[in-house]
């Protein structure tokens, strides 16, 4: 048999080994990620439920976005997650098996997390809001940052391949065997206090309060969920009443994002102060910026149809304006770091609401909004 022959038989032998580990790699990794990130979730001040629906939006569009994401809706946005991070497994160690299948454990490592700044930001800046995707509300509502943590998470996984290659070839390699059992041990190790964390969490156990004023803090958290659950209020009557049937998709993802960051607050004040997280002050409610007027609420609950929308979106503009107003005193003044984390996804996430409720086009005009939001969340 001719030499070039031969060379191209175990090239092509080599290419599908390669592919069929990378297959089963990112079934692990992408398993990993949705799994370690959910659970981290509330710790950084994310809603796993309502991102994984937003997620779900991507694909299938406004049906997903509900006021309370039902189990379904949420499978499909973990289903839609982790179908992206098996094809990003199969690019960077089939596509580019060439230069990557061979690589030692800690190159892989060290590559792997410059892959995930590259795969989070071609998919934040151009495969959603532009090309395939063309859908405007992920790039809008979620920071840069989140997506590029779910990536890094993945890509985590990445040193086993090695060990996943050579046990499909039938390989054996004592030194990456080694490895992918102690890599293994130490993510399962991992898995294992992440859910501690939420468990502990979730029953008014959070990690202690890490600020030195309390009453600041304790001032926003009354004040942000007092106001988020006006917003709830404002959402409901947008998502039963509003013309446009994007706009009251919009309205139930309002909704449900805001109701999440109430539970987050209410959860981290359970844990961190005596008792329930308490309504604001009168004095608070008389300086929060944003708050809409009972006979305002009246007049939107009164509204004709041909008025409805603007005048909706001109009071959940103004409300929202209000929060990211809060949010950005309170990146200056809150004493938690952790309440930082959430001040600045709630300016951004409200800032992309009001560009969304205001008709943003996907493409270009969405990705200078994005990168318009990331930089000034937290200004006014």
């Amino acid at each position: 048999m001719p030499v070039s022959l031969l060379s191209g038989s175990n090239l092509a032998r080599e290419t599908w080994l390669n592919f069929r580990a990378a297959a089963l790699l990112g079934l692990v990794s992408s398993t990993f990620s949705t799994i370690a990130t959910t659970l981290a979730a509330v710790r950084i001040g994310q809603d796993p439920m309502t991102d994984w629906m937003v997620v779900a939006a991507i694909p299938f569009r406004d049906p997903m976005l509900q006021s309370e994401p039902s189990w379904w809706i949420i499978a499909a946005g973990i289903a839609f997650h982790q179908w992206a991070d098996f094809s990003w497994a199969l690019v960077f160690f089939g596509v580019f098996g060439r230069w990557t299948a061979r690589l030692a454990p800690f190159p892989i490592l060290l590559i792997g997390l410059s892959w995930a700044v590259l795969t989070s930001a071609v998919e934040w800046a151009f495969l959603v809001p532009a090309f395939p995707f063309w859908q405007p509300i992920f790039t809008l509502r979620q920071p840069y940052w989140i997506g590029f943590v779910v990536h890094a998470t993945s890509a985590s996984m990445y040193p086993l391949f090695p060990f996943i290659r050579d046990w499909l070839a039938r390989r054996r390699c004592e030194q990456n065997r080694r490895f992918a059992y102690g890599w293994t041990v130490a993510a399962f190790a991992g898995l294992l206090v992440l859910g501690a964390l939420a468990a502990l969490g979730s029953h008014g156990y959070e990690a202690a309060w890490l600020g030195r004023d309390s009453a600041y803090d304790q001032s926003y958290m009354r004040r942000m969920a007092t106001h988020h659950r006006q917003g709830v209020e404002i959402a409901g009557i947008g998502a039963e009443k509003a013309g446009d049937r994007h706009l009251r998709a919009l309205a139930r993802m309002m909704s449900a994002g805001q109701n999440g960051e109430i539970a987050i607050l209410a959860q981290w004040w359970r844990s961190w102060f005596p008792g329930e997280l308490p309504e604001a002050t009168p004095d608070e409610h008389r300086i929060m910026p944003g708050m809409i007027a009972a006979e305002d609420l009246a007049r939107l609950r009164g509204a004709s149809p041909a008025d409805f929308d603007r005048l909706f979106v001109s009071l959940m503009s103004a409300h929202h304006q209000g929060a990211i107003d809060m949010a950005h005193d309170a990146l200056k003044n809150a004493g938690d770091p952790r309440l930082k984390l959430i001040s600045y996804s709630i300016g951004y996430e409200q800032r992309g609401e009001i560009n969304l409720m205001r008709g943003t086009a996907p493409g270009l005009t969405t990705v200078e909004e994005a990168f318009a939001s990331l930089c000034s969340a937290g200004t006014r």
